[in-house]
């Protein structure tokens, strides 16, 4: 996507990371040095799947609308790519809400 390299779990995980803990497949990543992208927003709230990002100093990214259709989510993220190539290397620990046009963020 644009020149960014795209993981999805379920190449890492099998029956696409149902069964998996929110915080397992963050820390999988991020050990592996890849930024996360998820579609709840509540994960920053949640202390166990918030603990890897706040333990590597890392960034999170989420949609801030899971009804999004697949071409929209796509748009939003290419909108906001400069910014988010900004937080990166920011770094962190920060969680970002991909939002229309722009990112914002929301913890901690």
């Amino acid at each position: 996507m644009c020149g960014w390299t795209v993981h999805r779990i379920g190449d890492a995980f099998p029956d696409d990371g149902q069964d998996v803990p929110d915080e397992e497949w963050i820390t999988y990543g991020l050990d592996r040095s890849w930024v996360p992208l998820s579609k709840d927003g509540r994960i920053k709230t949640r202390d166990l799947e918030i603990r890897p990002v706040r333990e590597r100093e890392a960034v999170l990214f989420y949609l801030d609308n899971q009804q999004l259709r697949s071409s929209e989510m796509v748009d939003r993220l290419v909108m906001s790519r400069d910014a988010i190539h900004q937080a990166v290397a920011k770094g962190g620990p920060a969680a970002y809400a991909v939002r229309h046009g722009r990112i914002e963020c929301t913890w901690p």
